[in-house]
């Protein structure tokens, strides 16, 4: 398993050498889910008005292609302005269930300063499989990402 470093060089040297921020949003869903086996659902949520987007993602197929502020563990990291680690999933009330399977998500707020711009949605099969060292790779991925020209329009 790559570090944390070895993974953010691999997602910075893809983003630089990609045109469009699909592309780069793309390659960075790709880079993370195929450098951590516990991370089963890879995805970025772009927020568009007041509801998240889903614009990329990779594994099981979900129906929450949108999400509201303030629904489910996306939404809550957006209304709370605060990047969301849950161990347990099912112990949650407001879980929005991609998967049945799904037992712990991570969300990493994507920001330009005070401005949220999107997110990393991470879902994983493994209880408690999420670390401050997850936390921290995601952050140094969504600051890539914010840093991206064209991000502010994604298509």
């Amino acid at each position: 398993m790559k570090t944390n470093n070895e993974v953010v060089k691999l997602i910075e040297d893809s983003i630089e050498s990609t045109g469009s921020i699909d592309e780069a949003l793309r390659s960075a869903v790709r880079i993370l889910k195929g450098e951590r086996d516990y991370y089963n659902w890879v995805g970025v949520y772009l927020l568009e008005g007041d509801t998240l987007v889903l614009h990329n993602y990779i594994g099981k197929p979900t129906e929450h292609i949108r999400i509201p502020i303030g629904k489910g563990v996306c939404g809550t990291a957006v209304a709370l302005r605060e990047n969301q680690l849950v161990s347990d999933v099912t112990k949650l009330e407001n879980y929005l269930a991609c998967s049945v399977e799904t037992r712990a998500e991570i969300v990493v707020l994507i920001r330009r300063g005070d401005v949220i711009l999107g997110q990393i949605d991470i879902d994983s099969d493994v209880p408690n499989a999420f670390t401050a060292e997850d936390e921290s790779l995601l952050i140094c991925v969504a600051n890539l990402l914010a840093a991206k020209r064209g991000f502010d329009d994604p298509h």
